[in-house]
């Protein structure tokens, strides 16, 4: 039967098992006193990942609301030509949209978005040069959704210089007798 003991001196230590014997040396000693560690903190790591509650942890993901594609073109209402360069603006007023979003027409009057969450109500607003501007709500209950927009020349602004001039009489000549309007102060 072998026995196994240890003898230690300050610098060296030697250990002898069977009839084998080797040399400690400081360095080597240094070396499984990290492995020995490393173990340690390996297995008190692999405890207290088990003692973290797993289900809170990580992003909570929450997927988007389907969107609808909204197709906006613009066209002249005199003749049904498109306008190019047009600003579309969508305010969105539904629970998960809220902003505003503005395009501005291609070549063929058109402009269209992709990001509009169905069940939501937009005010759509179109800015043209030229043109009157144009606004209006709108419901989004499908996927698709296709709008044709017919702008109007602005029309001609009320002067009441131009009103005078333009009829041949003014106010005061109108065909109605003229009564005094002048009122006098209430007694106290």
């Amino acid at each position: 039967m072998s026995k196994l003991f240890f003898l230690k001196t300050p610098k060296l230590s030697f250990i002898k098992m069977s009839k084998l014997s080797f040399r400690e040396t400081p360095k080597s000693q240094f070396r499984s006193g990290i492995s020995l560690s490393a173990l340690a903190l390996l297995a008190i790591s692999s405890f207290s990942a088990h003692a973290q509650d797993t289900s809170n942890r990580g992003r909570k993901y929450k997927a988007p609301p389907p969107t609808a594609h909204i197709s906006v073109a613009v066209v002249k209402d005199a003749n049904g030509k498109p306008i190019e360069n047009a600003a579309v603006i969508f305010h969105m007023t539904g629970e998960e949209g809220k902003g505003n979003m503005e395009l501005k027409t291609n070549e063929d009057g058109k402009a269209a978005i992709d990001v509009v969450p169905i069940g939501d109500t937009m005010t759509l607003q179109i800015i043209a040069d030229g043109f009157q501007t144009f606004g209006q709500d709108y419901k989004i209950t499908t996927d698709s959704k296709d709008i044709v927009v017919r702008l109007k020349r602005p029309a001609r602004q009320y002067s009441t210089y131009e009103h005078g001039a333009n009829s041949g009489s003014s106010c005061s000549q109108s065909s109605a007798p003229q009564q005094n309007t002048t009122q006098t102060p209430p007694k106290q």
